[in-house]
């Protein structure tokens, strides 16, 4: 069974992987003359697919310095006070201040914004000629058909906000413009502005003495300054209310910051990655690389679904026909010479102009093959879906077929009833005609059958009979599994299909197994009940209230449910794409209020994210997230707590009260309403909630949902493999289910990778905030959630308060909650108005 899984494992990661799409452009900052077609012809001849112009020339430059000058000169000659003096206007662009035209190629150019504005500025003066300057190229470039533009992040972090609401206001004066902002990950940008500053015309009465606000003292502390490049975007875009149109050119430095900080730029909208120069390496032949960490970085923004743009930064000149002749003899590196990368220079490097561009498409034609629920889920990513009604809809043929492509779900569940099987062989009394045991087995909620193929397969390779009924209530579905029972060899006539509500099911009849007629009154039991009710969040699809229903058909003595228990999980999450996503929905969007969808969990591929709480221990070797690089630093390790748990089968004094409560015979109803009778499945998490330390400032934008299952643990089952020295460690584990006689699934990051590697039948559930929660460094999140029903449906109620001096170990104490101290929360999301229906 191992081997064949594996083989059907690596042939799903590999079929059909095409080399991720990558734009690459070409980008100069002292480019000041016109971007001509035959420029950008020959960029792309070279490879090219953007190039970057400046929307104004030197002469507009000029032309504004020297009007501010003469406004300073005005007001000291006249003694007057610049506030006095009406603003200095700046007089419509003319043909000698932009080489820009309208053209179709325009297109493939990206529009540089004038580097030497500081609208950040204290000056008021600086300020609101910054502003003009920003307004006219911004408007002249929409004009012209540009609809990409960089424009370079704010001087001052002091005027972050003034900042943001001059970019808000750019961003009004096209429905197609798309700022980019030029940020360093940390510290300051590689290159300086070409030309003067209007910063140094600012008053000295305006300038900003960092002694006096603690600057020296940052400074000496180092460590809170990582994060200032990033806290300054966040606060940009809070204000601009996470603007669609509004993104980030992000320039890597030749030394990349800590794992931490990479993984928050990851998570972010980053639709430009800017290599300068001084991002490169020189290997041992003299040939641009870049680092290791620098290529890892680069293989996970290729994998997102709309991987953001490469621009080369000073890199080299554009290769015209004169340098392409010059150089034609130039021998290229192989790829081996090309990644093998030395931070030493080589002493004589090759003249190619193209040299970094060919790197570049070398990486990205090598990357590696993406893992499977990435292969499945293309398309997917971070795009939110409501959980299922399985209750209350009928699904269709191709959601049943979407379930059946995972490769691990089912040879699991395959597993898990062949270890049940030997043991209820010994338990269960003879009844086949050769006198040996036929233990039954209802595969309840069946679909189209694939946990029926796989109880027989388990019967087939254990020697144990079986009897095996399949109920559904989907009457499309029923009519297929007839059929099925009627043609597929394997079935070949000898399931019993039912159609029902699993929770109606009075139980196997008597008689030989028949999809035909004929009154049979005997009920039995049954002896393995089978189902995959699992949701996103183990309990979201309502499993514990349907096989609470199904419950009677079990036998009371030895009768097992696959799955036997499962818990849910929950970790806190900066995900501002999802965010964003749910900012810009209609109203009419899934038929909600915009309200309502800040109260609904979504099903989501969660792909470009930061674990904002980390550094607590993995509980398995290689933790399985979208950060793999990040998965190699155990101090990023998520925090994932367990929320609650539930066990099959219930012990029958709790369904005896259930019933009764029900029926109205005893209580006076239930807390929440109805008659109480599923309050026993009423869930909180534990008292005083679950603790989240989160050890670098960060916005947490809602909570990621996974489970845990034990499909099935044989009373003699053991937590630990009996492994030997020479043992095959791939071996080992892929059949260690047969030594701990111990079969479970995981979508938790923390335990995937152990319990079951590359399944991919459930995306994760993501409980969103309505209102962002910034936690300061060292910080912590205390989350707390309910699971609440009426009889009628199930929900879940959630919110989240933040602590300073919240860190240390997962889960705190009670000496750290008394050195806390409470600086922000959430309201209560609720999603009873959308609850999932019984």
């Amino acid at each position: 069974m191992s081997s064949s899984l594996n083989a059907e494992s690596n042939s799903f990661a590999t079929i059909d992987d095409i080399p991720p799409s990558l734009y690459i452009g070409h980008h100069a900052t002292d480019r000041s003359g016109p971007v001509t077609t035959r420029l950008l012809a020959q960029a792309q001849n070279a490879g090219y697919d953007l190039l970057t112009s400046p929307i104004t020339t030197p002469h507009f430059h000029s032309r504004v310095l020297q009007l501010v000058e003469d406004h300073l000169q005005n007001a000291a000659s006249t003694e007057t006070l610049v506030e006095n003096l009406p603003a200095p206007l700046i007089t419509p662009l003319s043909p000698a201040d932009s080489h820009l035209t309208p053209s179709d190629a325009n297109s493939a150019i990206i529009g540089v914004v004038s580097p030497w504005i500081d609208l950040s500025s204290h000056d008021p003066l600086i300020a609101h000629v910054s502003k003009h300057v920003l307004g006219m190229e911004v408007a002249y470039a929409a004009f012209c058909g540009i609809s990409n533009l960089i424009i370079h992040g704010p001087v001052s972090s002091e005027g972050t906000m003034q900042y943001a609401r001059a970019v808000l206001e750019a961003l009004g004066m096209g429905p197609y413009v798309q700022i980019h902002v030029l940020l360093p990950m940390t510290g300051e940008l590689e290159v300086d502005v070409e030309g003067t500053p209007l910063a140094e015309l600012a008053r000295e009465e305006y300038s900003v003495n960092a002694s006096d606000d603690g600057g020296e003292d940052v400074e000496d502390e180092g460590e809170p300054e990582l994060y200032g490049s990033w806290e300054v975007w966040d606060a940009m875009r809070g204000l601009c209310s996470y603007h669609g149109r509004l993104s980030i050119a992000l320039e890597l430095p030749r030394q990349l910051p800590p794992m931490h900080l990479q993984s928050r730029w990851y998570s972010e909208p980053v639709r430009l990655l800017v290599f300068p120069r001084t991002s490169f390496l020189c290997n041992s032949k003299g040939w641009p690389v870049l680092s290791k960490a620098h290529q890892s970085y680069l293989s996970r923004f290729l994998r997102l679904r709309f991987p953001p743009w490469a621009l080369l930064s000073d890199c080299n000149p554009i290769p015209t026909q004169e340098t392409s002749s010059a150089t034609a003899k130039t021998r290229e590196p192989t790829p081996a010479e090309a990644s093998s990368a030395s931070t030493s220079a080589a002493t004589t490097a090759p003249e190619k102009p193209t040299a970094h561009l060919e790197y570049l498409r070398h990486l990205q034609q090598t990357q590696p093959y993406r893992p499977p629920i990435e292969r499945f889920g293309q398309g997917y990513q971070d795009f939110l879906q409501s959980p299922l009604q399985p209750l209350t809809d009928n699904l269709e043929s191709i959601t049943y077929e979407v379930f059946e492509k995972d490769p691990v779900k089912y040879e699991w569940y395959e597993r898990a009833i062949a270890l049940a099987l030997e043991d209820l062989e010994p338990q269960v009394p003879g009844k086949g005609q050769d006198g040996k045991a036929v233990v039954t087995v209802a595969v309840v909620g069946a679909g189209r059958g694939p946990l029926v193929s796989r109880a027989l397969e388990a019967s087939r390779k254990t020697g144990v009979q079986v009897k095996v009924w399949a109920v559904e209530k989907n009457p499309n579905a029923y009519v297929l599994l007839q059929r099925r029972n009627m043609e597929d060899p394997v079935w070949g006539g000898r399931v019993s299909v039912v159609k029902s509500d699993m929770r109606s099911w009075k139980g196997p009849t008597g008689g030989l197994p028949s999809t035909g007629g004929g009154e049979e009154t005997t009920t039995g039991k049954v002896d393995i009940l089978v189902s995959e009710l699992l949701g996103s969040f183990a309990d979201n699809e309502l499993s514990p209230e349907c096989l609470d229903g199904v419950q009677h058909v079990l036998h009371p003595t030895h009768g097992v449910s696959i799955p036997q228990s499962y818990s849910a999980h929950l970790t806190p999450l900066a995900s501002p794409r999802i965010h964003a996503d749910l900012l810009s929905r209609a109203s009419n969007d899934l038929n909600m209020s915009i309200q309502e969808k800040w109260e609904l969990p979504y099903v989501v591929m969660l792909h470009q994210y930061d674990f904002l709480s980390t550094g607590g221990p993995p509980s398995s070797p290689t933790p399985t997230t979208p950060h793999e690089t990040a998965a190699e630093d155990p101090a990023l390790h998520p925090n994932i707590h367990e929320t609650w748990s539930f066990s099959h089968p219930l012990p029958p004094a709790i369904l005896e009260q259930a019933r009764q409560r029900g029926g109205g015979q005893i209580d006076a109803g239930g807390f929440q309403g109805g008659n109480g009778s599923n309050e026993h499945n009423v869930r909180r998490t534990p008292p005083g909630g679950l603790s989240f330390p989160i050890p670098h400032r960060g916005t947490v934008h809602g909570l990621a949902g996974y489970f845990e299952t034990v499909l099935y643990a044989s009373p003699s089952s053991s937590s630990q493999p009996t492994t030997t020295s020479n043992s095959d460690t791939s071996k080992t584990k892929l059949d260690d289910w047969k030594q701990t006689r111990k079969v479970e699934l995981s979508t938790n990051p923390l335990t995937m990778a152990h319990k079951s590697p590359d399944m991919i039948s459930w995306f994760p559930i993501f409980f969103p905030f309505h209102t962002p929660l910034y936690i300061p460094d060292n910080g912590g999140l205390e989350v707390q959630m309910w699971r609440g029903t009426d009889d009628r449906g199930v929900w879940y109620e959630w919110c989240g308060e933040v602590f300073e001096g919240g860190g240390g170990r997962a889960g705190g104490g009670k000496e750290r909650r008394r050195r806390r101290r409470k600086v922000g929360g959430s309201g209560l999301h609720s999603s009873r108005g959308n609850m999932c229906l019984m």
